[in-house]
């Protein structure tokens, strides 16, 4: 029964994840064909997706509906913009006979796409603003609550922290990177991920701008590699309140009075800003005693516990535990949707910058295609339908930043073509138009396989940890959360 359950959940979040996806091609074809409609131009096609049809009927407006089988996109065929039939397919409008348009009305109708994914992305945006986000306490912080003692690289090696390395200490706050402010730990992490500073070996820095207590310093920090996709990480986490979410039967927390709730503040005088450190407290102390400071009923008060040396439910090791589970004080926070958009539409395009530096870290093999959204979405939408109308919201903005690069095919690149015509006070030659245009969809078609091929690659079963950033803020403890 598990196991038929197991399928029809993934068979389920599979085509869901697909359907999200083709709505957003919809949305955003939609935006050209009700402008070129309102504009009065010519509409030969409306496709979801390339290539062969998979179904099609004619409208009563003329005008062919169909769903292709190459589901990497889609287009509005629309003869007077451009003629665009090694893409699109032949057509039986003869162009050459359909009046001009002018220069507006190409502007306009090229526009009209993008604008529709980021109109799109504004009503999930009041939609997430009304639901609210579940954080944990602290995360739009910058303040750090944990520094990892040792990490392990892209190549299986074991090594220091960075953080441990340069002396960042629990409870610093991180007032900028790289020169840069920043208010958040995302703001944070994806500095580092993106930074292209290099020491005079070449090897990857960063600078923390750090503050602790009335001090404020820069502080060098030279970043490993994680996963197979060699993503940049320095080992640290943001600070935030913890709570008890699992006290086991007979442990010597049960006996010292600890409950489910209860906030934890401190372990023999040393903050607890995130779940990790009270173990890592107890591997040190070992069966010393300790005295845990807790929060219940908004009334301080301390716990003297025996550790009780026991093996892991994992493993055959055997650790001193007191017997709680801690994890992250979760709250609620509603974001006004110009600023999600905003700072989405910021994040989009700090992320193409750094496509083009050739000292950053990120190339076109950390980027992701259809098979890579998809696979989010499908992901995503079994565990949390607010994370999903999150990452529609970057799908969105994503798709309509992209469409509107003056590359020709896409969007930006039929404005580029009307405004090279209107500088030059005629139109370009169309065979050059066709012959750029073809060698161009060549191009985005090779980057969609690269790209396709390393989604691929993402997926597969890989032993190595996920960035720290990724374990840092999940809605809510594991189910087997580990004893202490």
């Amino acid at each position: 029964m598990n196991l038929i359950q197991s399928i029809f959940s993934n068979v389920w979040s599979l085509a869901f994840a697909i359907f999200l996806l083709g709505f957003t091609i919809f949305i955003h074809e939609l935006g050209h064909f009700l402008a070129a409609k309102k504009r009065g131009m010519k509409i030969d096609r409306f496709s979801i997706g390339f290539g062969p049809k998979i179904l099609a009927w004619k409208g009563k407006d003329g005008v062919e509906y169909r769903l292709s089988w190459i589901l990497l996109g889609g287009y509005v065929a629309l003869p007077q913009l451009a003629e665009m039939e090694a893409i699109e397919g032949e057509s039986k409008i003869d162009a050459e006979k359909l009046p001009p348009i002018s220069f507006s009305t190409k502007v306009i109708v090229s526009a009209a796409g993008p604008l529709f994914n980021c109109i799109f992305a504004f009503v999930l945006a009041t939609i997430l603003c009304a639901i609210g986000q579940k954080i944990p306490s602290g995360a739009q912080g910058p303040v750090v609550g944990n520094i990892q003692t040792t990490i392990e690289t892209s190549d299986g090696n074991v090594v220091q922290s960075p953080a441990l390395l340069a002396g960042i200490k629990a409870g610093d706050t991180i007032l900028a990177v790289d020169g840069k402010e920043v208010s958040t730990f995302d703001e944070i992490n994806a500095r580092i991920i993106r930074g292209s500073g290099r020491d005079e070996k070449s090897m990857p820095k960063v600078t923390l701008t750090i503050k602790r207590g009335d001090t404020v310093r820069d502080v060098d920090v030279f970043p490993v590699y994680i996963t197979r996709e060699r993503i940049r990480e320095i080992g640290i986490s943001f600070a935030a309140q913890i709570e008890i979410a699992k006290v086991m039967t007979g442990s010597p927390s049960e006996t010292a009075g600890l409950r489910v709730g209860d906030i934890v503040t401190h372990i023999d005088g040393n903050p607890i800003l995130a779940p990790g450190i009270i173990s890592e407290h107890i591997a040190i102390t070992k069966e010393k005693p300790v005295t845990i400071s807790y929060i219940r009923d908004n009334k301080q008060s301390e716990a003297v516990i025996l550790p009780k040396k026991e093996k892991s439910p994992n493993s055959s090791e055997s650790a001193y535990r007191i017997g709680i589970a801690p994890w992250y004080v979760m709250t609620k926070i509603h974001i006004a949707p110009w600023t999600q958009v905003s700072n989405v539409l910021g994040d989009t395009w700090e992320n193409i910058k750094t496509l083009v530096d050739p000292r950053s870290d990120i190339g076109l093999d950390k980027m992701s295609g259809p098979v890579g959204i998809v696979t989010m979405l499908s992901a995503t939408a079994k565990r949390s339908m607010t994370t999903v109308v999150l990452l529609m919201i970057l799908i969105n903005i994503g798709l309509a930043v992209f469409n509107l690069l003056p590359i020709p095919v896409l969007d930006g690149g039929h404005i580029l073509f009307a405004m090279i015509a209107k500088i030059r006070g005629r139109p370009l030659p169309a065979n050059i138009i066709m012959t750029t245009q073809s060698v161009f969809m060549l191009l985005l078609l090779s980057m969609m396989v690269y790209v396709t091929f390393f989604d691929v690659r993402r997926n597969l079963p890989q032993s190595k940890s996920p960035p720290a950033a990724q374990q840092q803020a999940p809605a809510e403890p594991a189910t087997e959360a580990p004893s202490k």
